[in-house]
């Protein structure tokens, strides 16, 4: 079966084609970055506007690169949610179009599945069930994974996902969006152990970074001053441990809990390198087999959701014309 995936949730207009929900034949990106970097985080109305620009071209190149045209796709398959509801309208409304016009079967898919899903694309992908660990800008959640679309959740964020974390510290410091790729980068130059900053909800399975944000607001506020560029690496490098601590320890917990030695980090705060040299070494440690998809699968893409888009086809799912984008869709509440 070959799946044209659809993505534009956020500021990413993508277009993919997956073969047998395991072949990436081609992984089309149009990235907005450049756009609200001035801003220091996404403008919806502006990547709204962005996706109607992109979304033609982006989906008649990924067509291009796979070798195919669009009468030889057997499915489509569209996030649906969660998202910033403009923006997903456009890629849904795409996918809806060219369904009716060329009598192709149209599936919605939950952004955050296809996030988990992104790791059947690579050459040893993981059994079920496994612990996955979604980490983003938007989204902390740790479930426990049986089969597609059958999820427990077992601990979420409380306030700031991570990756808003490192965004609105990178905002707070002036160095630069987004904030998760600027921080990674500085912290390889500095001490991980020159801050002490919290480790919030030691106790809970739940997460909570608002805690370790306004830790570096009251640092800032106390000595008055910008930290210097030689102070800068150390700031960074101990903010971005404590976040890391965090979400390695209660993800291997609530692996140990369930019994499961399964663990599949996914989002794209998992292109993070220190969360991915510490879950490897920790996980390792704690005989834990820690799977990570590729960086280019970490990050917004289409792939991903094509995957996810084939099973439920496969199943005989299938979207209505009237078939609405949602802004929250929550994993283990998926039926609607």
């Amino acid at each position: 079966m070959l799946v044209l995936g659809i993505e534009s949730s956020c500021d990413e207009t993508a277009a993919a084609v997956v073969k047998d929900g395991a072949e990436l034949l081609s992984n089309v990106i149009a990235s907005q970055i450049h756009v609200h970097s001035k801003y220091g985080g996404i403008v919806p109305e502006i990547a709204s506007r962005k996706h109607m620009e992109a979304i033609v071209p982006v989906i008649l190149q990924a067509l291009d690169d796979a070798g195919v045209k669009l009468d030889d796709i057997d499915g489509i398959a569209v996030t649906r949610g969660p998202g910033l509801v403009g923006s997903l309208l456009v890629g849904l409304s795409m996918a809806k179009a060219l369904a009716f016009a060329r009598g192709i079967p149209f599936v919605g898919v939950n952004h955050l599945e296809g996030h988990v899903a992104a790791i059947f694309l690579t050459d040893r992908p993981p059994v079920f069930p496994f612990i996955a660990l979604v980490v983003s800008g938007g989204h902390t959640n740790v479930y426990l994974v049986r089969d597609f679309q059958d999820f427990t959740i077992l601990g979420q964020t409380r306030d700031d996902a991570a990756g808003e974390a490192f965004d609105k510290a990178a905002k707070l410091l002036n160095i630069g969006y987004p904030g998760g790729v600027v921080i990674d980068r500085m912290a390889k130059r500095g001490d991980t152990r020159r801050i002490a900053f919290p480790r919030a909800m030691k106790d809970s399975p739940d997460f909570s970074f608002s805690g370790v944000k306004t830790s570096l607001l009251t640092i800032l506020k106390k000595q008055g001053r910008p930290f210097t560029e030689e102070e800068m690496p150390h700031v960074v490098a101990s903010y971005q441990e404590a976040i890391v601590d965090v979400l390695v320890e209660k993800t291997l917990s609530a692996a140990q809990k369930a019994d499961v030695s399964r663990v599949v980090v996914c989002g794209g705060v998992a292109a993070n390198s220190r969360l991915r040299e510490k879950f490897f070494d920790e996980g390792g440690q704690r005989c834990f087999d820690v799977f990570f998809p590729p960086m280019v699968l970490c990050t917004d893409n289409a792939a991903m959701i094509a995957v996810v888009g084939e099973h439920l086809l496969k199943k005989g799912q299938r979207g209505s014309l009237d078939l609405n984008a949602v802004s929250r869709w929550p994993l283990d509440k998926m039926s609607g």
